[in-house]
């Protein structure tokens, strides 16, 4: 009986909201119970003004973080791209570092977009100096080459979308190899471009750059 009513309410509102799908109706009850997150975008340098501008398209609050304290105050961080040496020094130079590092293993969930992926690696295959060090992932820095070397192309991402979205490479880095529980999400031309572990997301590319949201709602949805 408790079957038979749940099931007669969902029509009642597909029918009242002209609902015409299972997904159409999924969609309706996320507006419903929605909850606003607080983003962190790490605030020293790279694509910061993208990244806010990506997650208040989707409803959220960006929250730019150069301090401790507001680790304290964020659902989740992205690492934006930049240059990795140099957020590397900065973080240390204000004493972030390490409570970011604590809270990432902690279990912050963290995505790390091209020299935010830098950070994360526990091993740079070209540089002898790692940053965060937290995710099981070997990275190559610069490894499609300089600036003038940036591209983009559009590929299916299945984990995140079920259309191509476009990735935007800048001086871009891959992966070169994960171990155990890093599961790869997208390759090309046989180098890793996009992984996850636990609560870890990486992607060699900006999506931030372009109007596609998918891989930000990915992210948000391990929140």
């Amino acid at each position: 009986k408790r079957l038979v009513r749940i099931v007669y309410k969902v029509h009642k509102v597909c029918k009242v909201h002209k609902v015409t799908c299972f997904i159409d109706f999924m969609n309706f009850m996320n507006l419903i119970f929605f909850v606003m997150k607080k983003i962190g975008i790490l605030g020293f340098q790279g694509a910061i003004i993208e990244h806010e501008r990506q997650i208040k398209a989707i409803g959220h609050e960006p929250v730019i973080v150069k301090y401790p304290e507001q680790l304290e105050e964020i659902d989740g961080i992205i690492l934006p791209g930049g240059e990795s040496t140099t957020m590397g020094k900065i973080l240390n130079r204000t004493g972030l570092m390490e409570p970011l590092r604590g809270k990432i293993q902690s279990g912050l969930p963290v995505w790390g977009t091209c020299a935010g992926m830098i950070l994360l690696a526990k091993e740079l295959v070209n540089d002898s100096v790692t940053h965060l060090g937290v995710m099981d992932i070997a990275v190559r820095r610069n490894a499609y080459g300089s600036q003038i070397d940036s591209f983009a192309t559009k590929k299916v991402i299945p984990a995140v979308d079920s259309k191509e979205i476009e990735l935007v490479f800048i001086r871009a880095p891959y992966i070169t190899s994960v171990k155990d529980g890093v599961k790869i999400l997208c390759e090309l031309d046989g180098h890793i471009v996009a992984a996850e572990e636990k609560n870890m997301l990486v992607t060699s590319f900006h999506p931030e750059l372009t109007d596609n949201t998918a891989f930000l709602k990915y992210f948000v949805s391990k929140i």
